[in-house]
């Protein structure tokens, strides 16, 4: 009896040593990015999604650094989501940084409210899934626009160039950045408009 005892005693603890090694071994067989084509995510999308994540983080590069590096893992570990290839994946990790970032702010949030005993009710904290929203929901608009009016675009409005500066940029007379913004401006609206977003007058 005392021999069947122990044995039993045995059972849960390999039962669970038996379902972690499992675990391991899906998580072993399960597919990630190959590395390739995880650098080119980064190539070209990294900058981008960093300054969008510098402006929503109000200048805090650690935390857009941190944000960003979370989106590529998250990438890595999902294959199955860039099957249209790197180029066109950057509403997906828009996607994926904004969730993240949601979370990193309501952490913090959260953190503030506990160390400062206040509850929600008392002091509410601005919830950047609108900021953020829109930053992924721009990225698609852009992405309809002809490459010359979005080159002029970002340049002009994202990165805050001057028309001098894009004109030296992109190699174009500045004239010519004044005439393909205003048509770009001109086409970005009914686009806006489709998403719900206006510009700004």
């Amino acid at each position: 009896m005392r021999a069947q005892e122990i044995g039993t005693a045995r059972t849960a603890p390999d039962a669970d040593a038996d379902v972690e090694a499992a675990a391991r071994t899906a998580r072993a067989a399960r597919p990630t990015l190959d590395q390739d084509t995880l650098a080119e995510l980064v190539r070209l999308h990294g900058p981008y999604l960093l300054r969008a994540l510098m402006r929503l983080t109000n200048g805090d590069r650690g935390r857009a650094e941190d944000i960003l590096q979370e989106t590529m893992v998250r990438a890595w570990q999902h294959p199955e989501a860039i099957i249209g290839g790197p180029e066109a994946s950057r509403p997906w990790l828009f996607t994926v940084a904004r969730r993240i970032a949601i979370d990193h702010f309501r952490m913090q949030a959260a953190r503030a409210r506990e160390v400062m005993g206040e509850t929600p009710e008392e002091r509410p904290v601005a919830d950047p899934f609108d900021e953020v929203l829109g930053a992924r929901d721009m990225a698609a608009v852009l992405a309809e626009l002809a490459p010359h009016h979005r080159e002029v675009l970002v340049e002009l409005h994202l990165n805050g160039r001057s028309v001098a500066d894009t004109a030296v940029l992109l190699g174009i007379p500045e004239g010519t950045v004044k005439s393909r913004n205003f048509y770009a401006i001109r086409a970005i609206r009914p686009l806006l408009e489709r998403y719900g977003m206006s510009l700004v007058a």
